[in-house]
């Protein structure tokens, strides 16, 4: 093995290769011996540059998994379907956590990136979700070289800032329980990035007031500190969620931040306020392929519907130097019934490379979308891994196969060597390179590839856009109010302060400014905040500057007991996350009761939450009821500090659980129950030493209550804090609840 300190130069010569102009440059094969930011480091899952390239030189020319040839090391067990990051010497990844185990949740893990030598892992529970395990870890980390912290969204929503030295969790946020993030059976998961002092992430959220109605929605968190800086949606009812992971550019002398939407459109906002740029209708379903940025033009892929033939999948260059709605005006060119849905592409000079989601790799002319050569074959039947290009060389990997690829003028590319995986291991993720090592993760495995004989170099990166200098556009045309949203008891203080931006989205300075509070609260003229004391509130905060305003979103929850019997109410209550629009109040026999419709498109089966999140060892008790229709009945659930109670119709039993899908942690007991009758139904959750006690009972309402629990469990991998809230599926029939009560356990 070569001398890790052994430094290799390359000479000035007036030599490109794939737009790379070669330059002297020290490459150390010892990565962590350098700093943070590191040039060769690979910081976001589709590298720095967003674009699936690197610059790199010397990278192994072949390899084979099934004998080990030129793989450096090799992990079994860390399989997944997250494409993992390098930097600062550091690998991490996001990946499934004792698996197949009564204590399975999920975990970002730390490696020696050299050695493959574990290095730390932060584990953290998956709950109150639907995922399947087998999808556990959709989502990529990504690194931030200016702190070293590394930020993880788990597939239940659960978003962590971590200390990319020791794992030490910096701060967190459940986007379930807070903001009403939508995580299902499908399990996609967004990607969270970088902008300067921000990291943003995205999801369908079901979130509370005017937020009620579900979209796909970003939210730019202060990346230090978690403070929520922006939250701004798409369209309202997207037809799917999604995982188009964003990229980070330069428009037209403007930051952007371009994603594929789960409403279908191809999207540019500004990443510094949420602010949209432009906007184009692609798909009649959401969007997953990641879109590539190559100077002005945005290209992006999809496998679903298209708006207005009945062909399947479609190619796209769009005009990203645009404003406003640009299906009409953006389009350059497209090219359908190419089905590029999965995986996102490539650009090596004038050539658009495109893996399919049959893993046939399309090339493609960028100025028109004219096809180059015959599709390729890639091997197996289906591909999810978006393509790396490096050395000269495409690494293109479907679910069971791989290929090396060369670029070629009049064919498109040509083979170089292709290969299968070992039984039964499939790839997901996407292959990366940092430091001379390609690095691959299976479902079964982690992979490091390195040829030692390779004399490894590197070039400089192209020069990215530049934005507009903010002293050429000085003048406000944004008022960012901050914390954009807060969840605060009666009688809290919180400090608010106004950010100016200008038209290009660029902060200008912070501002004096005249501050107001609809709703229940007061502030002062200095931003100080103060909590009305009435509970289960809002307040809407405004901050005017000159003609501009601002605004930011307050819910005000106490502390327990709460009781919830809706008479005189026109609606549920404001601060519940992910309640109204599915739910509706009706009088049912002269009282004012709360039901669950089933007319709500994808909106049958759904949970919501009632307020502060760090709530622990308590108590919820609900009457309710459900319908039958069909002869098929709901499931009607009480959520408690990361528990579900459930009453399920059509197993006719009732079950305490904490992930639905997987039941980690669930005991289930018969229980007939009946149509259109009441009954009341109790949950209590509570911390014992280190394992969670759950109980459940439920009788006939009216009846006195039964002294003994109807099911209890203990969780030795416990939830120990959660939001109380609701759970139901009614797909089948409506369901009904009424005097819903949550209050601390008794000592």
């Amino acid at each position: 093995m070569k001398d890790s300190t052994q430094r290799v130069l390359i000479s000035a010569t007036a030599a490109f290769l794939a737009g790379w102009m070669i330059i002297p440059v020290a490459l150390s094969n010892d990565a962590s011996s350098g700093s943070r930011a590191d040039p060769l480091d690979w910081t976001y899952w589709r590298g720095p540059g967003f674009d699936g390239s690197s610059p790199e030189t010397g990278l192994v020319d072949s390899f084979d998994f099934r004998s080990d040839t030129n793989v450096s090391w090799k992990r079994e067990g860390l399989g997944g379907r997250s494409t993992p990051i390098v930097m600062g010497g550091k690998l991490y990844s996001l990946l499934r956590a004792e698996p197949e185990t009564p204590q399975e949740g999920e975990r970002v893990l730390c490696l020696d990136a050299k050695t493959g030598e574990t290095l730390w892992e932060n584990r953290f529970n998956v709950w109150l979700s639907d995922v399947p395990d087998t999808r556990v870890g959709w989502s990529s980390v990504v690194g931030d070289p200016e702190t070293g912290n590394v930020y993880a969204l788990g597939v239940c929503g659960f978003f962590q800032c971590l200390d990319g030295d020791t794992g030490k969790q910096i701060w967190s946020v459940p986007l379930h329980e807070k903001f009403g993030l939508l995580s299902t059976y499908g399990g996609r998961t967004n990607f969270p990035i970088l902008c300067d002092d921000l990291v943003i992430i995205s999801a369908i959220v079901i979130g509370w007031g005017d937020m009620a109605k579900p979209a796909h929605r970003f939210m730019g968190f202060d990346k230090r500190t978690g403070e929520v800086r922006w939250f701004k949606g798409t369209r309202l009812l997207p037809y799917d969620t999604n995982y188009s992971a964003p990229t980070v550019t330069v428009l037209n002398g403007q930051k952007a931040l371009v994603f594929g939407s789960g409403d279908g459109q191809v999207w540019a906002l500004q990443p510094r306020t949420g602010q949209p740029i432009w906007n184009y209708n692609f798909s009649k379903r959401g969007l997953n392929t990641a879109p590539l940025v190559v100077g002005e033009t945005v290209f992006m892929g999809h496998s679903e519907e298209n708006l207005n033939t009945t062909a399947m999948g479609s190619l796209v260059a769009i005009n990203g130097a645009s404003q406003g709605n640009i299906t009409n005006s953006g389009e350059l060119w497209r090219v359908e019934e190419v089905m590029v849905g999965k995986c996102a592409p490539l650009v090596i000079g004038d050539r658009l490379y495109c893996v399919d989601d049959r893993a046939k790799l399309h090339v493609f002319d960028t100025k028109n979308g004219e096809s180059i050569g015959r599709p390729f074959a890639v091997g197996g039947t289906a591909a999810r891994s978006s393509p790396l290009y490096a050395d000269g060389k495409i690494f293109a990997f479907s679910t069971s196969a791989w290929a090396v690829l060369e670029p070629d003028e009049n064919r498109g590319v040509k083979l170089l060597q292709r290969g299968r995986l070992p039984r039964g291991e499939e790839v997901y993720a996407s292959p990366i390179c940092s430091h001379g090592n390609l690095y691959l993760q299976t479902t079964a495995a982690l992979y490091c590839l390195r040829d030692e004989n390779q004399q490894l170099a590197s070039s400089q990166r192209p020069q990215r856009a530049s934005e507009v200098p903010v002293a050429e556009d000085p003048k406000p045309a944004h008022v960012q109010l901050v914390p954009a949203e807060i969840l605060v008891r009666p009688g809290d203080q919180r400090d608010f302060r106004a950010r100016l931006f200008n038209s290009r989205g660029q902060f200008l300075r912070e501002a004096e400014s005249v501050f107001a509070v609809e709703g229940s609260g007061k502030i002062n003229d200095e931003g100080r905040f103060t909590a009305g004391e009435e509970g289960h509130s809002a307040a809407i905060v405004t901050a005017r500057v000159g003609d501009l305003v601002g605004q930011a979103r307050v819910r005000i929850v106490p502390d327990l007991p709460w009781s919830f019997d809706f008479t005189g109410l026109t609606d549920l209550p404001i601060t519940w996350v992910g309640a109204r629009y599915r739910h509706v109040l009706r009088n049912v026999d002269g009282n004012q009761v709360m039901i669950k419709v089933n007319t709500i498109p994808k909106g049958t089966r759904s949970r919501c939450w009632f307020g502060h999140s760090d709530l622990h060892d308590y108590t919820i008790q609900a009457d309710v009821r459900g319908a039958i229709a069909n002869e098929k009945m709901p499931d009607i659930g009480l959520i408690a500090q990361g528990y579900t109670l459930a009453l399920m119709g059509a197993h006719q039993k009732l079950q305490v659980r904490t992930w639905v899908t997987q039941e980690r942690m669930a005991k289930s007991v018969p229980f007939a129950w009946e149509p259109n009758k009441w009954y009341t139904l109790k949950l209590q959750a509570s911390n014992s030493g280190a394992q969670a006690v759950v109980r459940g009972k439920v009788w006939p309402r009216g009846d006195p209550e039964p002294a003994a629990w109807t099911v209890e469990a203990s969780d030795d991998r416990p939830n120990v804090q959660g939001s109380p809230g609701l759970y139901g599926d009614a797909n089948d029939a409506e369901i009904t609840l009424d005097n819903i009560r949550v209050f601390p356990n008794a000592p």
